[in-house]
């Protein structure tokens, strides 16, 4: 169960300490992410040249690896920034996107976490169980699946990993590989905005960054403000384009209690 008076410290850490979160992500992304992190009070940056990724990753609180578009130039600065993240025992998010479409998503993921040992992985039920399952094939960047069809791949996933499993869905899924927590937020027009899941990722890394001691509940409380912004956002929208910016306004406006009012498991 999610610690009440624990959200709220971590949430203020964020907004106090102003994390730095280096995103190498993808372009449909970028805009959209950086926006959130700066109104929920963390500091983004997205640096992807081979040349200052390693610099960035060791100044950087969190390294988040997103392989929304991909080629071999962007793979390189992954796997330099990575690896400079685990060397220097910082935290790294990895972002599988659209695993399962196709065999170089899926082949470089895995590169990733082999080569980078990720320490949070966070994606949509289908990249979770394509990651565990050649068989499973995702719609795209789109899940084909349901985040509770998940779960036991989500475990397994950790456990083989030791990473902290992230599982975006209608009920968000947290799982260390032993204990599993729940966010039952959010709206349906949160999946009509192109990059939020991203962005969800980007928002792991700055709670990550402000609790590592503590990964699990890191990435709780940032599924936390992440499903009561959206379902607080799409309260005052008319759809998809309006939520957009409405969930920007909601994080920059969201006070503790609040988001401590509005989460549910």
């Amino acid at each position: 169960m999610i610690d009440i008076v624990r959200l709220k410290e971590n949430f203020r850490a964020v907004r106090e300490k102003s994390p730095l979160v280096h995103n190498i992500t993808n372009y449909v992304a970028m805009n959209f992410s950086a926006n959130a992190l700066l109104a929920a009070g963390a500091s983004p940056v997205m640096a992807h040249a081979a040349e200052e990724v390693e610099e960035m990753a060791q100044i950087a609180g969190a390294l988040v690896i997103n392989i929304g578009t991909l080629d071999a130039k962007w793979i390189e600065s992954m796997i330099i920034a990575g690896k400079t993240k685990h060397k220097t025992g910082g935290i790294t998010v990895l972002d599988p996107v659209g695993v399962g479409a196709t065999t170089y998503r899926t082949k470089t993921a895995w590169r990733i976490i082999d080569e980078c040992h990720p320490n949070i992985i966070r994606g949509n039920a289908s990249e979770i169980m394509a990651l565990m399952d050649a068989e499973i094939k995702s719609k795209g960047v789109d899940s084909s699946c349901s985040s509770t069809d998940a779960v036991n791949s989500a475990k397994m996933l950790a456990e083989r990993t030791g990473a902290v499993v992230v599982i975006s869905g209608e009920t968000d899924y947290i799982t260390d590989g032993n204990r599993v927590e729940t966010i039952k937020n959010g709206s349906h027009l949160m999946p009509l905005v192109t990059a939020m899941g991203c962005t969800a990722s980007s928002m792991v890394g700055a709670f990550a960054a402000v609790n590592p001691s503590n990964l699990l509940e890191a990435s709780l409380h940032a599924m936390a403000l992440m499903g009561a912004a959206g379902e607080i956002a799409a309260n005052k929208s008319d759809g998809p384009g309006s939520l957009l910016t409405n969930f920007v306004d909601t994080l920059y406006n969201i006070t503790e209690e609040q988001l401590a009012e509005t989460v549910r498991q």
